[in-house]
């Protein structure tokens, strides 16, 4: 009897965008001249070929990038024609009055049920106290009212923000993206692990394994490099709170999906097969509700 292929890999943050349908100001650095172009779930399919694990890509969430709820509404409408996308994160106003009907207006709408979570970019947010508003936190009472998550991108330096907004919804599912952000280039990682360490305190907190190389050195960057993270990760969240996440295509500054998987398949090394199957699939799948396995 032969013996079946294991699960396969969900890639829990990815982006794309169609530059000729809807502009991404923030593409305009110079620094992001390579990313600048459309990117597809075709091109993700031709591009992610590495197997993890022995698991090859078979599902995706697939991320916001600008503030902009017609943006969402694309991503859901291309989630519901696409098989290979099973969530999307999008954005709305959380500051808006009306947040709760434009929720509803996309829950309703063309692939709203893939609608799980919304993000906003926290991390360039002036203010150090802008998840503490109150009308932000009107908006993510919002969010838990229609059963939706809440993904939570901030630096290293802002990570105390999000240990108050653990604090004060307990009952909201949260996410932190890219491992909040560690300054892996500089080498400073002791403010970063002690306010991680504390947020993982909060059992409605799990953490994307994602954007690592981006914060390291994008020409030198080895393994070496990104295990002191990986392990402090591991120690604070456990295995069955981290999920994989390939930050594509901002991930090709950095080296790109294919590297970055291989990576990982390097630091799963000495971890379990269960240990393994919730870090590739399985808190994916829990946090956002995928349907399949």
């Amino acid at each position: 009897m032969t013996t079946p292929p294991p699960p396969g890999l969900i890639d829990a943050h990815h982006h794309l965008w169609d530059l000729d349908r809807r502009p991404q100001a923030w593409l305009d650095d110079p620094d992001l001249t390579s990313i600048r172009r459309t990117f597809t779930p075709d091109d993700l399919r031709a591009t992610a070929t590495r197997e993890v694990a022995g698991r090859r890509l078979h599902g995706t969430v697939v991320v916001q990038c600008i503030p902009d709820v017609p943006e969402t509404a694309d991503l859901l409408a291309l989630a519901a024609q696409d098989p290979l996308i099973d969530a999307v994160v999008g954005w709305a106003d959380l500051r808006s009055p009306a947040i709760g009907d434009e929720l509803d207006r996309l829950l309703a709408g063309p692939g709203g049920g893939h609608l799980r979570s919304l993000r906003h970019l926290v991390q360039g947010e002036s203010d150090p106290h802008w998840l503490q508003r109150p009308d932000v936190e009107r908006g993510l009472a919002a969010l838990g009212d229609r059963g939706l998550g809440y993904d939570v991108l901030v630096r290293s330096h802002q990570l105390d923000q999000a240990i108050r907004l653990a604090e004060r919804f307990p009952e909201l599912p949260q996410v932190l993206d890219h491992a909040g952000k560690p300054d892996i280039a500089g080498g400073e990682l002791g403010d970063w692990e002690g306010r991680l360490r504390q947020l993982a305190g909060h059992p409605q907190v799990v953490c994307k394994v994602s954007g690592l190389i981006t914060e390291a050195d994008h020409d030198t960057w080895t393994t070496a490099d990104l295990r002191p993270v990986w392990d402090v990760l591991l120690s604070a969240f456990g295995a069955d709170r981290l999920m994989f996440g390939s930050d594509w295509p901002v991930a090709n500054l950095a080296g790109g999906w294919n590297r970055w998987a291989a990576t990982v398949d390097e630091l799963l090394d000495g971890c379990s097969a269960e240990e393994t199957s919730a870090i590739l699939a399985g808190t994916a799948t829990t946090f956002y509700r995928l349907a399949r396995t």
